[in-house]
């Protein structure tokens, strides 16, 4: 089916150049207790999060929720059993304010979403709480945003010290939002979800971070798998958008499904159920996130602050005089569906597509080679779609040998020739000269003229020497 997309500047100006190591770019992503400012690696390009190494997958198996039992609706489908962690997190401040720390940090480490273009127009006054807690009570949302000290941190924040950042995820949103809100209506999910991979990856699909997550979604391998995307060496879905979506819909259907409270689902995707369920238990049974809040792991208790904060950004920034970051480039897209297997460096040399460009918009292929065998799709600009179509089979065979066949094909063991001592390697018989032989009485050996072996060998003259080579190409 075609798609035309319009992709704007923030998709099409600096994601794969900043791609490999963009963590959690929309917060704080370092706490002043927990990293020191002369250990930021500053050949990096963004600060990385901290995985939980100690939840492994056999801890997501269904039954470390008998410590707490919990109803499974009968009306929210579950594809599976077993519910998926995503050990991906950050550590946040305890204290109600940001540090200077935490500040500098993250000003660092969301410098590739800055634009000197966009700017808070007029004073970003803080605000009386009693402004945000309406603005926020506002919100025509399903999900409960409440307003406490650690929301109003996290809102100051975003609209008081990171004006640009917003303008650029304003923007961003323009693209990502209508792919999401089409994906959460279809799983009949609340579309405040949308904001979620605000936190994960700042709207930046090739986002990865060192500890393993990737994409918008910012699913682990072994979640992501579990969901149904492809991960391997050639291709990883978890960067495709609308699969990581569709993956990431389904895994927050099956947490609702035993939890019945988005705040605790919101809570479970960032630090996984074995956590929130600890805490449940240690609550004494409770199942609401303000309940459990002071059991759960000091990252996860900001994640839901920082989720409504988001949320408040996302709304109001223009009330804070934030405006959309410019467009820098606008351009249509086409998709087209091939189980040929290709190199991205063929489509470029012949439709004369820049390779950055390519991977930007085809994020999943993560040597640049679409394995074939499977369809996988192409995302292509669409003034150059008809031309693709067009050179197919050129485009396939150009460069084929060095770009993708690679020895794919059946390797010929080496074979001897018991009459003349020559051994054939893939088609090509390889003769030792010995002592007392001469060009012509190979040639005639091996029923060819000296003048091809002179060819084959590189050779100037009929000189030879006793134990090299020779190639017999035929």
């Amino acid at each position: 089916m075609k798609k035309i997309i319009s992709i704007f500047c923030a998709l099409c100006a600096g994601l794969y150049a900043q791609a490999q190591t963009v963590d959690s770019l929309a917060v704080d992503s370092i706490a002043a207790d927990s990293i020191a400012i002369e250990s930021m690696a500053m050949d990096s390009v963004v600060m990385d999060s901290i995985a939980m190494d100690s939840l492994a997958l056999d801890s997501m198996s269904i039954e470390s929720l008998e410590l707490v039992p919990l109803e499974v609706a009968d009306s929210v489908p579950m594809e599976d059993t077993i519910v998926p962690i995503i050990p991906y997190y950050t550590f946040w401040s305890e204290d109600a304010t940001i540090s200077d720390l935490e500040m500098r940090a993250l000003d660092w480490s969301l410098s590739w979403l800055d634009t000197t273009d966009c700017i808070a127009v007029h004073d970003t006054t803080i605000l009386p709480d009693s402004v945000y807690k309406a603005r926020l009570q506002a919100l025509p949302c399903v999900i409960e945003l409440p307003y406490n000290e650690r929301v109003r941190a996290f809102i100051i924040r975003y609209v008081k010290r990171s004006p640009k950042q917003v303008a650029r995820l304003m923007r961003m949103s323009e693209y990502y939002f209508p792919l999401f809100e089409e994906a959460l209506g279809r799983y009949q999910l609340p579309y405040e979800l949308k904001y979620v991979p605000i936190i994960e990856s700042a709207l930046n699909p090739m986002a990865r971070s060192h500890a393993g997550a990737a994409g918008l979604w910012q699913f682990m391998p072994a979640t992501g798998k579990l969901f149904g995307l492809e991960v391997n060496s050639l291709v990883d879905e978890r960067m495709d958008p609308v699969k990581a979506t569709d993956a990431a819909c389904r895994f927050l259907t099956s947490m609702y499904a035993i939890y019945r409270d988005w705040n605790l689902v919101i809570a479970a995707y960032n630090c996984g159920s074995g956590n929130v369920n600890k805490a449940i238990r240690r609550a004494g049974g409770k199942r609401d996130f303000w309940s459990i809040y002071p059991y759960l792991p000091r990252e996860t208790r900001n994640y839901v602050p920082i989720f409504i904060a988001a949320n408040y950004a996302m709304n109001y920034g223009q009330e804070h005089g934030i405006c959309k970051a410019p467009i820098e480039r606008t351009m249509i897209t086409d998709t087209i569906r091939t189980n040929q297997r290709m190199h991205l460096q063929q489509v470029s040399e012949n439709l004369n597509i820049s390779m950055d460009e390519l991977r930007r918009l085809n994020p999943q292929y993560s040597r640049d080679i679409l394995p074939g065998g499977n369809t996988y799709s192409l995302c292509l600009p669409a003034e150059k779609m008809g031309a693709f179509i067009d050179m197919q089979d050129s485009i396939m065979a150009y460069k084929a040998d060095s770009l993708i066949n690679n020895r794919r094909a059946e390797i010929d063991l080496a074979k001897v020739t018991s009459i003349t001592g020559a051994y054939r390697v893939n088609g090509v018989t390889y003769y030792t000269i010995k002592k007392g032989d001469t060009l012509g009485g190979i040639a005639k050996k091996f029923h060819c003229s000296v003048k091809q072996l002179k060819q084959w060998n590189g050779l100037k003259n009929d000189n030879i020497r006793e134990g090299k080579k020779l190639k017999i190409c035929k």
